[in-house]
């Protein structure tokens, strides 16, 4: 029996991989959400870094202690332009970061630990941003900032923990049709955004999702410190 736990799981790419994972044979899956509304998943708000830990106590218990994958996916996309005030400016910047970046690093913190505890290995999959390479936004530095921070962790994690038989993956989507974009989209022009996207088209959220099953389970241990990008082509490396 794998024992996963997923965060962001109450709906886009969350929702997507906690279907996806949930389905599969002998696998336990734990998802987390700012609000609980189902018996699938934790409420614990990432705003709050005492929740994460929580989370993480919380998570164990409902697996019988152990935990084999963890998911990194939980975020938030809020604007934070620069003619804000300064207060509410570092404020966005705080939040972002805690929410997107530190909560990522404190599971991630919990889970490299428990697995050199276990002596078993496991497996991290952070699910970042197209925005990590290409930037974002003028109102979303904070936002590409944090998601480049999470490649440059992931990538460090890989390269620290190996030989335990710990392996790390990324993922990068570009826009992905969940809440966020829809309302990114709409904001910004949606066909010209489009227009960006070679493929013609953003991911779905059950895209995403098969390359956090993959990772998961069948990606082959050479390839951890990985980074797959899956944006139809909008930004290529």
């Amino acid at each position: 029996m794998t024992h996963i736990l997923l965060t962001g799981a109450s709906r886009g790419i969350g929702a997507a991989a906690l279907a996806a994972l949930s389905a599969l044979p002998d696998v336990a899956v734990v998802g987390q959400a700012t609000v609980a509304r189902d018996d699938a998943l934790l409420a614990a708000d990432f705003a709050d870094p005492d929740a994460v830990d929580r989370l993480w106590a919380q998570a164990l218990d409902r697996l019988d202690g152990r935990v084999d994958v963890l998911v990194n996916n939980a975020g938030v996309f809020e604007a934070n332009p620069i003619d804000a005030d300064d207060e509410a400016w570092r404020d966005g910047w705080a939040r972002t970061m805690q929410v997107n970046l530190t909560a990522a690093a404190q599971l991630s913190r919990h889970a490299v630990r428990h697995w050199q505890q276990r002596e078993q290995g496991g497996r991290l999959v952070n699910v970042a941003s197209r925005a990590a390479y290409r930037g974002d936004s003028p109102a979303h530095w904070h936002y590409a900032a944090a998601k480049a921070g999470m490649v440059a962790m992931t990538k460090t994690i890989a390269r620290g923990y190996a030989r335990d038989g710990i392996l790390a993956f990324t993922i990068c989507p570009g826009f992905t049709m969940t809440g966020m974009a829809d309302d990114y989209l709409a904001s910004r022009g949606g066909d010209k955004l489009l227009a960006d996207i070679p493929l013609g088209r953003v991911a779905q959220p059950e895209e995403v999702a098969t390359m956090i099953r993959f990772l998961a389970f069948d990606a082959p241990a050479s390839m951890t410190g990985a980074v797959l990008d899956i944006n139809g082509a909008s930004y290529v490396r």
